[in-house]
């Protein structure tokens, strides 16, 4: 059986997965995506495309 992750955010809205079964680390927060670490990279690919973090995009 794969494992389960979830995509997690943290307040530069950097994005990451993380074991589903497991508490968030300092800083991060459940973004709401579940499932294979495959399906999750790929949503994160679909969602985060500009991967500066959010205090830099916002200069630019």
């Amino acid at each position: 059986m794969e494992p389960v992750f979830k995509v997690v955010v943290n307040a530069e809205e950097q994005y990451s997965i993380w074991p589903a079964a497991r508490e968030n680390a300092p800083g991060w927060r459940d973004e709401g995506f579940e499932g294979g670490e495959q399906r999750c990279l790929a949503h994160i690919a679909e969602v985060w495309p500009d991967i500066r973090p959010a205090s830099l995009r916002r200069r630019s």
